[in-house]
């Protein structure tokens, strides 16, 4: 079956363009307030493994054509680990920029924590599965083989985010298989997924396709079939105690942008770019 995202399969065999990159930047200083000249104050952004893999290769692009330091603060759009986004805001760790899971950053703006309206899309994210390097990859391609599969797994790990809330509050209830299948799934915190596949913790790993793709000692099996998949969009907003609100949605703007497409791509995700 076809791959969700195959579309931008063309976007993936390029990568943005330096120069494209900087007049992308350049024509987002008009936009919503100037940004300051090189050397003005840092940056702070709070982004979750949805988007992150797409960011840390942004970044430097962003940094060097704005002449600012950006740093980066990494967690689960969701949940009460000391390291999500939600608790990093309720210990009013420094934020600029968030980028998250659409819901989870809908909800941080009805607590006050985001500045309202300042949401932006920036992509859209899929579900998929890893095994350890070199495993057999089972079948999930259909939504009966993907029962199978979890039905005979002997351990499967999941995310404390986006992809594994849906996977133990809905997915395994429409697939029947909860009683079978849940008590041998670990819900994992403050990890990334496919670190604990590639050691062989668990047999089979769940995650955001764009979280499992940069991990070393995996390998990616493809992602949930269309009939059960949960595409996941994830934004940005201008946190409200921001000391660079000016700054932080120049940023917005360069992640939003055309230029940013091609890295986004590549990572596994759909862009959202601004039109």
């Amino acid at each position: 079956m076809t791959k969700p995202l195959s579309s931008f399969r063309t976007l993936t065999r390029r990568a943005a363009l330096p120069l494209v990159a900087a007049l992308a930047l350049a024509g987002c200083g008009g936009l919503g307030g100037s940004a300051k000249p090189a050397g003005g104050a840092d940056i702070h952004v709070m982004t979750s493994g949805g988007f992150t893999a797409a960011y840390n290769d942004l970044r430097p692009e962003f940094e060097r054509s704005s002449g600012r330091s950006v740093k980066t603060a990494y967690g689960a759009s969701m949940g009460n680990a000391d390291d999500s986004i939600p608790s990093r805001l309720a210990r009013n760790e420094p934020a600029d920029v968030v980028i998250l899971a659409r819901p989870a950053l809908d909800a941080l703006v009805a607590q006050g924590k985001v500045v309202p309206g300042s949401q932006v899309d920036l992509v859209r994210s899929a579900i998929g599965f890893a095994v350890r390097k070199g495993a057999p990859k089972p079948d999930i391609s259909t939504v009966d083989a993907l029962k199978r599969t979890l039905i005979a797994a002997p351990s499967i790990a999941y995310s404390a985010s986006a992809s594994g809330t849906y996977y133990e509050t809905e997915l395994l209830k429409t697939l029947g298989i909860e009683e079978q299948v849940k008590p041998k799934s670990r819900r994992i915190l403050s990890e990334r997924v496919g670190s604990v596949v590639a050691r062989g913790d668990a047999a089979l790993g769940l995650q955001q396709v764009s979280e499992l793709l940069p991990i070393a000692g995996i390998d990616y099996i493809g992602p949930l079939p269309a009939e059960v998949q949960r595409v996941t969009v994830f934004s940005a907003g201008v946190a409200t105690a921001s000391k660079q609100p000016d700054a932080a949605r120049q940023l917005i703007r360069y992640l939003n942008s055309p230029a940013a497409a091609p890295t986004i791509a590549k990572t596994g995700l759909e862009p959202l770019t601004a039109r």
